[in-house]
């Protein structure tokens, strides 16, 4: 999260599944900062509707933005879930998107050059 450029970043517990919540500040610009709560979620599968339904019932109150990060995926309904008019949307990051912001980031990861041999070039040669 503190990579992503969040600020006072807490983690407020551990779950059973291997997943942690917390808490942090994202300042937008010198007058727009918003408090946001994440739950990543260490899962083979997907995560539920009910399961956003119930980390947005925590957010009530104590955060202006909601995030969830899973090692798996979303149900088509959580994602619908997500984002349903007149409730405070929450962002969802999936295992792939999570690999993504590692790379790009840098975090975890060492970028590597791969090449593949032209076998076309060497024909002539044979």
């Amino acid at each position: 999260m503190r990579e992503s450029g969040f600020e006072r970043v807490v983690v407020t517990g551990k779950s059973g599944d291997g997943g942690i919540d917390g808490n942090g500040i994202l300042q937008v610009n010198p007058f727009v900062s918003f408090t946001v709560l994440f739950q990543c979620k260490r899962y083979a599968g997907s995560v539920s509707a009910s399961q956003v339904r119930d980390f947005r019932g925590a957010m009530v109150g104590r955060a202006d933005k909601g995030i969830i990060i899973t090692t798996g995926t979303f149900t088509t309904e959580a994602m619908k879930e997500a984002r349903r008019d007149g409730a405070p949307p929450i962002e969802l990051v999936d295992g792939d998107t999570l690999v993504q912001m590692f790379e790009r980031l840098e975090l975890g990861v060492k970028p590597k050059t791969v090449y593949e041999v032209d076998e076309t070039f060497f024909e002539e040669y044979r």
